[in-house]
């Protein structure tokens, strides 16, 4: 296992996840809170779809016990899962899914909408592995998996073919978090040679290439964009703090995002044609909000559901669509989709007090993530609204 945010965000139970999120960030452009709060759910006032095949929550005039129409997902027979990514239209989603062996044995699954449930995309010859990103079609995967001399590898899975082993950056270890629309580009982080932990961007026939960091030792790739040629995420800088980064193929360096006042962001995805990035950042006050960054109007504070703080993790394909988690007038953790101009919805649970929204697809109509049930189980949901 590793250290980095892409391989920690499943295998824990909610509450571990819960606290764990605490630690992110802080955000703020003064003055914008008070106008996106002020459009949050009753403007936007999405209705939820029916559930899918393969899937389980409430169907139009059921009563139900489902807070907001997020459908759970299932697993691979434990009692955990997480979704973290989903295809460009909305019918494959990817992620980490307990297997009947327990939750030390949580396995990379494939879901479609015209499917049973989930498929197990096994390992790399070890006991474990997550998905994290998946091509625009839905036939490649990417994640990391344990090989059988129990290191963790970025791999890179496709249809009819099973994972490839991606390598390192010359350590023991590494993890691929995202990749471009047609699968051909996947990004994540790496050990070097060193023992330092430094951003990738892979490329068929190319390998792995270190992007460096902003002055520091440390820098994860997050996110791509559809052509392969943007790259986000977040990068130490020479006097040790995070940043947020956006790096173009284009043979620039790294560029620092900045923040929303304090010290520390991160970026977690990027727009199709890689002008719009998301993420989270602090406030001159330590406080985390979501954010999106344009080069014209750099960051701006997406507020909250009522609370305190908030994290984005992605976007749709043109920008306009935001999702993440945010904190309730209550202090609960709930996911949002934030549509440009209308401010956010709450998405709701899956009948208890925490969820959180990882990734939508491109039309900004499918959100998918994780929430925890009545239960206290955590599991993958779909949620989805016609535009």
């Amino acid at each position: 296992m590793t250290p980095l945010d892409a391989s920690a965000r499943a295998l824990r139970a909610s509450r571990l996840i819960d606290s764990a999120r605490r630690l992110l960030g802080m955000a703020a452009v003064i003055g914008t809170i008070t106008l996106l709060l002020s459009g949050c759910t009753s403007k936007q006032a999405a209705e939820p779809l029916p559930c899918l095949p393969g899937s389980s929550g409430p169907k139009i005039g059921d009563p139900s016990p489902y807070d907001g129409g997020m459908c759970d997902l299932g697993t691979l027979g434990g009692n955990y899962s997480s979704a973290y990514a989903v295809s460009a239209d909305g019918a494959v989603v990817v992620g980490a899914a307990e297997t009947s062996d327990g939750l030390f044995y949580a396995h990379a699954f494939r879901w479609t909408n015209d499917s049973n449930g989930m498929q197990d995309l096994g390992t790399l010859g070890g006991q474990y592995g997550e998905a994290h990103a998946v091509s625009a079609d839905g036939a490649v995967v990417v994640g990391w998996a344990e090989t059988s001399d129990g290191q963790s590898h970025a791999f890179r899975w496709a249809d009819g073919k099973g994972m490839e082993d991606l390598g390192t950056l010359g350590g023991e270890w590494s993890v691929a978090s995202a990749v471009s629309a047609d699968g051909a580009v996947v990004v994540g982080a790496a050990e070097t040679s060193d023992g330092h932990t430094h951003a990738f961007r892979w490329a068929d026939g190319n390998g792995m290439q270190d992007l460096g960091t902003l002055g520091g030792k440390k820098s994860e790739a997050l996110a791509v964009n559809a052509d392969g040629a943007v790259v986000v995420g977040w990068a130490e800088t020479s006097d040790g703090h995070t940043r947020a980064f956006r790096w173009a193929d284009d043979g620039n360096d790294m560029l620092d995002l900045g923040t929303l006042g304090g010290d520390w962001s991160k970026a977690y995805a990027v727009s199709a044609d890689g002008a719009v990035v998301v993420g989270v950042a602090t406030t001159y006050d330590y406080k985390s909000y979501a954010f999106r960054w344009t080069e014209d109007g750099g960051m701006q504070n997406l507020g909250t559901l009522g609370g305190n703080e908030s994290w984005a993790y992605a976007v749709s394909a043109d920008g306009a669509v935001v999702v993440g988690a945010a904190e309730t007038s209550v202090g609960h953790r709930h996911a949002f989709r934030w549509v440009d101009g209308k401010g956010m919805q709450d998405l709701g649970t899956l009948g208890s007090d925490w969820s959180r929204s990882g990734a939508v697809s491109a039309d900004g109509a499918v959100v998918v993530g994780e929430a925890e049930t009545s239960d206290g189980d955590i599991r993958a949901f779909i949620w989805r609204t016609q535009m």
